[in-house]
């Protein structure tokens, strides 16, 4: 199948995206939908080949691009084919870790892989050296894939560590993985454990900010209290009256400056008749 035949099916697939919802899909081709998430749904083509479908065609180009960027290395899946809102590529087979850790104990091997996933990610040029287990797939002779790499590019800011991997370990095999990163790279572990400990700062910081907010909060809406006038009957009354006042005088004002602007016309259509 082709680039040309696999565009004339994607014309009769429909991908809609959601705000923090997966996408919905509506399939009319002869494509078995085998997956779908945020961004886009796959199909699969034949037993080397799927398809990506996005819902956004900025997703795809974004995916396109940190795709491309690892070509090179075993890491990726290989591109085979574009369209404006669909990319064609391997298809990647094995287990994902979020399933492989349901059963499985995580091995100083697993975790080297891991390590490595990460220098292949820097070395190739991504911004975010970080990956959701689900997102790594467990191949037979022990080495990994990944899918999903869109977000790891053109990014403003990211964690300084692999924040979303440990994230998605869990406690267990997050303290397994640093102690093994601890034996293999010890100055790598103290800095991801600096920054850990400084993101615990930050958190119990902004606690405190915001605690103070409130109560700062709490105590400006009571002294608005003093600036309250209707409430106390001389108070109010003193208030109304300059008020009153204060009208009466503008407008006096405005007319005494109305008619001394039309006598001051009068006065000079006088002197140019004489």
């Amino acid at each position: 199948m082709n680039c040309k035949e696999i565009k004339n099916l994607v014309e009769d697939i429909e991908v809609q995206n959601f705000e923090d919802e997966d996408v919905s899909v509506i399939n009319n081709s002869s494509l078995e939908m085998i997956g779908k998430g945020r961004q886009g749904a796959v199909f699969k083509i034949n037993d080397e080949m799927c398809m990506k479908v996005y819902g956004d065609v900025d997703d795809c180009e974004r995916e396109y691009y940190a795709m491309s960027l690892g070509q090179h290395t075993s890491l990726l899946p290989k591109i085979y084919c574009k369209g404006e809102n669909f990319i064609v590529m391997e298809m990647v087979y094995g287990v994902d870790l979020r399933e492989y850790m349901q059963s499985q104990p995580l091995t100083e091997k697993l975790s080297h892989e891991l390590i490595r996933m990460l220098i292949t990610f820097k070395e190739i040029g991504y911004e975010r050296i970080d990956h959701h287990k689900r997102q790594i797939y467990l191949q037979d002779d022990g080495s990994l894939k990944v899918i999903d790499v869109g977000r790891t590019v053109w990014r403003n800011r990211t964690y300084p560590y692999p924040r979303k991997l440990l994230q998605s370990l869990g406690n267990e095999y997050r303290a397994m993985f640093i102690e093994h990163v601890k034996v293999v790279a010890p100055e790598l572990y103290e800095e991801w454990d600096y920054y850990i400990q400084m993101e615990g700062i930050s958190a119990k910081l902004y606690g405190v900010i915001e605690n103070k907010e409130q109560a700062d909060l709490e105590q400006l809406k009571e002294d608005t209290n003093k600036l309250l006038s209707t409430k106390d009957p001389d108070m109010h009354y003193k208030g109304l009256l300059n008020l009153i006042r204060k009208v009466v005088k503008e407008q006096r004002k405005r007319e005494l400056e109305k008619q001394n602007k039309g006598k001051g016309k009068k006065k000079g259509k006088k002197q140019k008749k004489k």
